[in-house]
Protein backbone atom coordinates (compact mmCIF):
# COMPACT_ATOMS: atom_id res chain seq x y z
CA UNK A 1 0.00 0.00 0.00
CA UNK A 2 2.82 2.40 0.83
CA UNK A 3 4.49 1.63 -2.49
CA UNK A 4 1.27 2.44 -4.31
CA UNK A 5 0.91 5.80 -2.54
CA UNK A 6 4.59 6.58 -3.19
CA UNK A 7 4.22 5.75 -6.89
CA UNK A 8 1.07 7.86 -7.12
CA UNK A 9 2.79 10.86 -5.54
CA UNK A 10 5.92 10.39 -7.68
CA UNK A 11 3.92 10.18 -10.91
CA UNK A 12 1.96 13.29 -9.90
CA UNK A 13 5.20 15.15 -9.32
CA UNK A 14 6.34 14.23 -12.82
CA UNK A 15 3.11 15.45 -14.41
CA UNK A 16 3.47 18.99 -13.07
CA UNK A 17 6.54 19.90 -15.17
CA UNK A 18 5.04 18.24 -18.25
CA UNK A 19 1.84 20.27 -17.97
CA UNK A 20 3.85 23.41 -17.33
CA UNK A 21 5.50 22.94 -20.73
CA UNK A 22 2.20 22.52 -22.56
CA UNK A 23 1.12 25.22 -24.98
CA UNK A 24 -1.22 27.55 -23.16
CA UNK A 25 -3.82 29.56 -25.00
CA UNK A 26 -5.97 32.23 -23.41
CA UNK A 27 -9.42 31.21 -22.29
CA UNK A 28 -12.23 32.81 -24.32
CA UNK A 29 -13.74 34.19 -21.11
CA UNK A 30 -10.45 35.96 -20.38
CA UNK A 31 -10.41 37.49 -23.85
CA UNK A 32 -14.05 38.56 -23.49
CA UNK A 33 -13.29 40.14 -20.13
CA UNK A 34 -10.35 42.02 -21.66
CA UNK A 35 -12.63 43.33 -24.41
CA UNK A 36 -15.10 44.57 -21.80
CA UNK A 37 -12.43 46.17 -19.62
CA UNK A 38 -11.08 48.03 -22.61
CA UNK A 39 -14.55 49.14 -23.70
CA UNK A 40 -15.34 50.41 -20.22
CA UNK A 41 -12.10 52.38 -20.11
CA UNK A 42 -12.54 53.82 -23.58
CA UNK A 43 -16.20 54.77 -23.48
CA UNK A 44 -16.54 55.56 -19.79
CA UNK A 45 -18.51 53.87 -17.05
CA UNK A 46 -21.80 55.67 -17.71
CA UNK A 47 -21.91 54.81 -21.41
CA UNK A 48 -20.74 51.27 -20.66
CA UNK A 49 -23.60 50.73 -18.21
CA UNK A 50 -26.03 52.35 -20.62
CA UNK A 51 -24.91 50.01 -23.40
CA UNK A 52 -24.90 46.73 -21.49
CA UNK A 53 -27.52 47.48 -18.89
CA UNK A 54 -27.28 46.53 -15.28
CA UNK A 55 -29.18 44.51 -12.76
CA UNK A 56 -31.35 45.97 -10.00
CA UNK A 57 -28.38 47.16 -7.93
CA UNK A 58 -26.64 48.74 -10.98
CA UNK A 59 -23.62 46.45 -10.90
CA UNK A 60 -23.69 43.81 -13.63
CA UNK A 61 -22.78 45.59 -16.86
CA UNK A 62 -19.37 43.89 -17.00
CA UNK A 63 -20.91 40.44 -16.63
CA UNK A 64 -23.45 41.13 -19.36
CA UNK A 65 -20.68 42.44 -21.60
CA UNK A 66 -18.60 39.29 -21.05
CA UNK A 67 -21.62 37.12 -21.85
CA UNK A 68 -22.27 39.08 -25.05
CA UNK A 69 -18.63 38.86 -26.19
CA UNK A 70 -17.93 35.24 -25.17
CA UNK A 71 -18.87 33.67 -28.51
CA UNK A 72 -16.82 36.20 -30.45
CA UNK A 73 -13.86 35.69 -28.13
CA UNK A 74 -14.09 31.94 -28.63
CA UNK A 75 -13.91 32.48 -32.39
CA UNK A 76 -10.99 34.88 -31.95
CA UNK A 77 -9.02 32.29 -29.97
CA UNK A 78 -9.82 29.53 -32.48
CA UNK A 79 -8.81 31.73 -35.43
CA UNK A 80 -5.63 32.78 -33.65
CA UNK A 81 -4.76 29.14 -32.97
CA UNK A 82 -5.25 28.25 -36.65
CA UNK A 83 -3.08 31.17 -37.73
CA UNK A 84 -0.36 30.26 -35.25
CA UNK A 85 -0.37 26.61 -36.30
CA UNK A 86 0.06 27.63 -39.92
CA UNK A 87 2.88 30.01 -39.03
CA UNK A 88 4.58 27.35 -36.92
CA UNK A 89 4.28 24.79 -39.73
CA UNK A 90 5.84 27.23 -42.20
CA UNK A 91 9.02 27.77 -40.15
CA UNK A 92 9.19 26.26 -36.66
CA UNK A 93 12.59 27.75 -35.78
CA UNK A 94 11.60 31.30 -36.73
CA UNK A 95 8.28 30.82 -34.94
CA UNK A 96 10.06 29.79 -31.71
CA UNK A 97 12.40 32.77 -31.93
CA UNK A 98 9.58 35.22 -32.65
CA UNK A 99 7.17 34.10 -29.93
CA UNK A 100 9.12 31.97 -27.44
CA UNK A 101 10.40 33.78 -24.37
CA UNK A 102 11.63 31.07 -22.02
CA UNK A 103 15.03 29.40 -22.64
CA UNK A 104 13.56 26.32 -24.32
CA UNK A 105 11.10 28.40 -26.42
CA UNK A 106 8.33 25.97 -25.39
CA UNK A 107 5.78 28.71 -24.76
CA UNK A 108 5.84 30.09 -28.31
CA UNK A 109 2.44 28.73 -29.39
CA UNK A 110 0.63 30.11 -26.34
CA UNK A 111 2.31 33.49 -26.74
CA UNK A 112 1.35 33.60 -30.42
CA UNK A 113 -2.29 32.73 -29.79
CA UNK A 114 -2.46 35.18 -26.90
CA UNK A 115 -0.99 38.01 -28.97
CA UNK A 116 -3.32 37.43 -31.93
CA UNK A 117 -6.42 36.99 -29.74
CA UNK A 118 -5.60 40.19 -27.83
CA UNK A 119 -5.16 42.08 -31.10
CA UNK A 120 -8.56 40.88 -32.30
CA UNK A 121 -10.10 41.80 -28.94
CA UNK A 122 -8.53 45.25 -29.10
CA UNK A 123 -10.01 45.80 -32.57
CA UNK A 124 -13.50 44.69 -31.47
CA UNK A 125 -13.40 46.88 -28.38
CA UNK A 126 -12.29 49.87 -30.45
CA UNK A 127 -15.19 49.37 -32.88
CA UNK A 128 -17.75 49.16 -30.08
CA UNK A 129 -16.27 52.14 -28.26
CA UNK A 130 -16.32 54.23 -31.42
CA UNK A 131 -19.95 53.29 -32.06
CA UNK A 132 -20.85 54.12 -28.45
CA UNK A 133 -19.22 57.55 -28.71
CA UNK A 134 -21.17 58.21 -31.89
CA UNK A 135 -24.43 57.16 -30.26
CA UNK A 136 -23.71 59.21 -27.15
CA UNK A 137 -23.22 62.28 -29.33
CA UNK A 138 -26.39 61.51 -31.29
CA UNK A 139 -28.35 61.12 -28.04
CA UNK A 140 -27.00 64.39 -26.66
CA UNK A 141 -27.79 66.26 -29.88
CA UNK A 142 -31.48 65.34 -30.06
CA UNK A 143 -33.12 63.00 -27.57
CA UNK A 144 -36.47 63.00 -29.38
CA UNK A 145 -34.96 62.05 -32.74
CA UNK A 146 -32.84 59.40 -31.00
CA UNK A 147 -35.95 57.90 -29.37
CA UNK A 148 -37.81 57.93 -32.67
CA UNK A 149 -34.97 56.21 -34.49
CA UNK A 150 -33.91 53.63 -31.85
CA UNK A 151 -36.90 53.43 -29.51
CA UNK A 152 -37.39 54.70 -26.01
CA UNK A 153 -36.92 51.41 -24.18
CA UNK A 154 -33.93 50.65 -21.97
CA UNK A 155 -32.13 49.01 -24.86
CA UNK A 156 -32.32 52.03 -27.20
CA UNK A 157 -28.66 52.92 -26.68
CA UNK A 158 -27.66 49.30 -27.34
CA UNK A 159 -29.79 49.32 -30.51
CA UNK A 160 -27.96 52.42 -31.66
CA UNK A 161 -24.52 50.92 -30.97
CA UNK A 162 -25.45 47.69 -32.72
CA UNK A 163 -26.78 49.52 -35.78
CA UNK A 164 -23.74 51.80 -35.89
CA UNK A 165 -21.34 48.86 -35.69
CA UNK A 166 -23.13 47.13 -38.55
CA UNK A 167 -22.96 50.32 -40.59
CA UNK A 168 -26.71 50.85 -40.84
Amino acid sequence: MRKFVFMLVASGALLVPVTALADETPAPATVASQICSQEKTTMGTAAFKLLYGTNANKSNAHGKCVSKNAAGAEKDVANAAKTCKAERMADAAAFAVKYGTNPSKKNAFGKCVSALAKAAAHEEAAETSSAARSCKAELAADRAAFATKYGSARNAFGNCVSATEKGE
